[in-house]
């Protein structure tokens, strides 16, 4: 009897050591430094070595300085969180522009050369992804597009970070793709927010560096919404004094600011239609309780918006994440 109870207790001992050896643990933090005390030296390395299609938050805590990197986050690469140690401290950076050559790939027309969607400096197409506390941009300076930060994935929250660059300097694209900016700054020269997305930019500084256009929305005719700019203050460089609030850069461009405060580079009719009036029937741009110099709303264009207080309650957060789950980017951690 003895000995039979022996077996069983050796037996539940070997089945119990057999599972603790053939589980596997997977990180969900790494440390990136390029001093070399933390886990890897570059972003890329970090990245690569989260666990595929992991379901697990995992974060990749950048220290202090400059990383000269072009950073992707492929699509099976989902749940990274970018913490950097502020701003002004962590920052990405790299200087690819369309039209730059390169070595790898030759495109269409027999040319090596980069074009806009992929001159970005991080390319975001993993879903659940956020940044905070860091500098992403793109130093080419103005030689035409030029992206900083390129989003595809779904569920993106970003916040208090700069995006710096001059045109084309945040590229939020794809249909299907919720993001989230909070208390960012953004800079830039001609059509610096751009893309498909379904975005909201939450008192957010949109900075612009010369007279141009903000916004170049290409929202579907299939989305409820485009781009929101809620509680955000449009500022602007010395040079640039005539400023458009945006264009469509296709017919069904969705664009409406809530509650903004506009210095006086924006120009009084506030919106342009991209040399077609037909984009005047299509395009949705609207304005609700602007502010300051740079908000005129008697002036503005007669095919724009200015919202009613209950047609701007349809600006919540809830509405204008929900149509495909119930995401919260609030509750995101």
């Amino acid at each position: 009897m003895i000995r039979r109870c022996l077996l069983v207790i050796l037996f539940f001992i070997s089945i119990s050591h057999h599972f603790a050896f053939s589980q596997t643990i997977y990180p969900d933090k790494f440390v990136v430094s390029q001093a070399g005390d933390g886990d890897f030296r570059t972003i890329q390395e970090a990245v690569n070595a989260v666990r595929d299609l992991s379901q697990q938050q995992v974060r990749i805590y950048i220290k202090k300085g400059v990383y000269k990197e072009k950073v992707i986050i492929p699509s099976w690469k989902t749940n990274i969180s970018f913490i950097g140690d502020g701003a002004d401290q962590t920052i990405i950076s790299n200087a690819d522009y369309a039209g730059k050559g390169y070595v790898d790939t030759v495109d269409a027309f027999g040319k090596k050369t980069f074009t806009t969607y992929n001159s970005y400096t991080v390319l975001v197409q993993g879903n659940d992804f956020t940044a905070e506390g860091l500098t992403i941009r793109n130093t080419a300076g103005r030689v035409g597009q030029a992206v900083a930060l390129h989003v595809e994935a779904d569920r993106v929250v970003v916040k208090n970070c700069k995006l710096l660059g001059n045109q084309d300097t945040l590229y939020v694209a794809t249909e299907n793709s919720r993001q989230y900016y909070l208390n960012c700054y953004i800079e830039g020269t001609t059509d610096f927010i751009f893309g498909q997305a379904t975005v909201i930019f939450q008192g957010c500084t949109i900075h612009s560096l010369s007279n141009s256009y903000i916004t170049a929305a290409s929202t579907t005719p299939r989305q409820a919404f485009g781009f929101v700019f809620r509680d955000c203050k449009l500022t602007a460089d010395k040079e640039a004094s005539k400023v458009f609030l945006g264009r469509p850069w296709r017919p069904h461009a969705k664009t409406v600011f809530i509650h903004c405060y506009m210095e006086r580079h924006i120009l009084p009719q506030g919106w342009d239609n991209w040399r077609n009036p037909a984009n005047e029937s299509t395009a949705y741009y609207a304005e609700y309780q602007s502010e300051g110099p740079g908000a005129n709303a008697q002036s503005r264009v007669k095919w724009s918006k200015q919202l009613t207080a209950n047609e701007a309650k349809h600006y919540e957060l809830h509405n204008i994440f929900d149509y495909q789950d119930a995401w919260n980017p609030l509750n995101k951690r």
